[in-house]
């Protein structure tokens, strides 16, 4: 999708965009062999041309940094084709108390493997920033307005483009929390106790983990977290390839995940 992407262009939207498709210019190879494109002037066609020049080689030079700022931020969907082999799922557990030292969990999902640091026994700030930085990509649900601003008060976070699964779930009619949202699209949770629970019970098991040393409660908090970090690559290839035949005027969103 990111080559038939047109957006990432100055002052062209999405209506200028499908304009571009129905000329039958589909992807950047066609705007560049074009000697004309209907609605863009000779100038901004040369502008243009360079534009995607650049895009080019910095796809070659598997550059996502690039493309983080020359696309809108809803639309870094499209970079999930040539970039979500490389993406990290990430997901935070708080206390629950919006206090600096509350973050108790962090996973990470890189597709094969997940890693969780957690407060008092693996979590070390650096380390972890180190470990986002090997990404081209930074996959979430909600983390636009959680999980990303509450690392940045601990760890530099690396600018590669994020996809916040929560607004393009909804830009599918997939409305409502993960969990509602994985019920909606037919997965099941293995572990049925923690099937149901959210940040609250989250925060609730750290509790009795503290107050409690027994280690029963971690690994419950463990597992949750990673049942999430771990469902939000189903959701993202489902979501992504949707969102993309939305946008070539296709796609009628299944429920069911084969």
């Amino acid at each position: 999708m990111l080559r038939k992407s047109f957006i990432l262009l100055d002052k062209i939207g999405v209506r200028k965009e499908r304009s571009i498709w129905s000329q039958g210019v589909g992807d950047w190879r066609d705007f560049l062999s074009a000697g004309k494109v209907n609605g863009i002037g000779k100038a901004s066609k040369g502008f243009y041309d360079r534009q995607i020049v650049r895009a080019r080689k910095a796809l070659a030079d598997e550059d996502s940094h690039y493309f983080a700022a020359a696309l809108p931020a809803s639309e870094h969907w499209r970079l999930f084709d040539e970039f979500g082999s490389e993406a990290v799922y990430l997901d935070i557990e708080t206390t629950g108390l919006g206090f600096y030292d509350s973050l108790t969990v962090v996973g990470l999902y890189d597709g094969t493997a997940t890693k969780t640091m957690i407060r008092g026994v693996n979590l070390d700030y650096r380390r972890l920033a180190e470990e986002l930085s090997k990404y081209r990509m930074i996959i979430t649900f909600n983390g636009a307005s959680f999980d990303l601003p509450f690392l940045r008060k601990y760890a530099k976070i690396p600018e590669v483009p994020h996809l916040d699964l929560r607004f393009a779930c909804k830009r599918v009619g997939l409305s409502g929390g993960l969990k509602s949202i994985e019920r909606q699209l037919g997965i099941e949770r293995a572990n049925k106790i923690i099937a149901d629970f959210n940040g609250g019970d989250a925060a609730e098991l750290w509790r009795l983990y503290r107050a409690t040393g027994d280690s029963y409660y971690l690994n419950l908090l463990v597992e949750y977290n990673e049942e999430d970090i771990v469902n939000l690559e189903r959701i993202s290839k489902l979501v992504c390839s949707e969102l993309r035949l939305r946008a070539l005027g296709k796609g009628l969103l299944k429920t069911t995940i084969l």
